[in-house]
């Protein structure tokens, strides 16, 4: 059986694949592969291991008749029409639980380094305009006691949290489901997003991209913020309406805000680069070694144990394949 990837990944989940004696093919691409490269030599392997940012779509699904398994690479899938492999019995699954700390430490990263100017304050030493003190000089908010808004409790946002504890912060969350731990270990405050958008100095957003989602933060939501918020974005970009917050930012309607995902990402908004009070991060939240590492391993055995026969763990369209 053969195992195609679209970008060349860490080599223990290629190793794992091998040993389990599955022929392998890496694509050669620096850039993403298109979905007609993907159609062309997709169409006559066994399993695929996906970047989430392939465009895996009904058009490109129908062409794969050998296909058991779309392995992707990451814990968002919103980059797979996994209904339509679901019915051409072919198995989905994703890579939950590996980057949930790599992904909570950028997220953290991105709140204090947008709070206290990082960025300008290197930009302003490597251009040489620093000649001492000043009471005044690149003034930024403190995070100790204020209030951190969590959009989306799940593991990052709960982890998010924990950070954000340590740091003596108050916690609000807005979230479909109570969380428990939230609540009884970090004494987290579960609230409407609309009161979230109003009581919160510190937002960040860690919801799934879906049709629900999209646009979640628009004109509207950003109006409600403080105009000393700090926004964060590690989730996806199309979650948040990125010219209106290029607006706020502009007009100094909020304090900063902090990048990892772009709407019509690879392509980013050149506005965005006219900015001092952003942080912009090339899409990096779990880019550590470990974590990249672990989510190898789990795309490969997930595959392993497709082709072996056996119903992956991690299953996305899972309604598909009820016993």
């Amino acid at each position: 059986m053969k195992v195609f990837i679209t970008r060349k990944i860490p080599d223990i989940g290629v190793k794992l694949l091998k040993d389990a004696g599955f022929k392998v093919k890496i694509y050669e691409g620096k850039k993403p592969i298109t979905p007609k490269e993907l159609i062309t030599i997709g169409k006559d392997f066994d399993a695929i291991i996906t970047m989430l940012t392939d465009k895996v779509d009904e058009n490109v699904i129908s062409h794969f008749n050998k296909l058991k398994i779309i392995s992707n690479f990451a814990v968002g899938y919103n980059n797979i029409d996994i209904d339509a492999a679901g019915k051409r019995g072919i198995y989905v699954t994703n890579t939950p639980g590996v980057l949930t700390e790599s992904t909570a430490d950028t997220a953290f990263a991105l709140l204090i380094t947008a709070a206290r100017r990082i960025i300008e304050c290197d930009k302003f030493m490597r251009e040489g305009k620093f000649i001492g003190w000043d009471p005044l000089l690149l003034l930024g908010m403190e995070m100790s006691g204020k209030t951190v808004g969590i959009i989306g409790a799940g593991r990052i946002g709960s982890a998010l949290a924990r950070r954000c504890s340590g740091f003596n912060m108050k916690i609000l969350y807005s979230s479909r489901n109570k969380n428990e731990y939230l609540e009884n270990t970090l004494k987290a405050k579960k609230v409407s997003l609309k009161a979230l958008l109003q009581k919160s100095d510190f937002i960040s957003i860690h919801v799934p991209l879906n049709k629900e989602t999209y646009h979640l933060i628009g004109k509207k939501e950003i109006e409600l913020m403080k105009k000393t918020a700090v926004f964060v974005n590690t989730a996806r970009g199309e979650v948040v309406d990125e010219k209106e917050l290029i607006k706020a930012l502009k007009s100094k309607k909020i304090f900063a805000a902090g990048f990892d995902v772009y709407e019509g990402e690879p392509n980013v908004n050149k506005e965005l680069f006219k900015l001092d009070n952003v942080v912009l991060l090339p899409h990096v939240g779990s880019a550590t070694f470990e974590s990249r590492s672990k989510i190898a391993e789990l795309a490969a055995k997930n595959v392993i144990l497709a082709l072996k026969g056996k119903k992956p763990v991690h299953l996305v369209n899972k309604k598909y394949f009820d016993d």
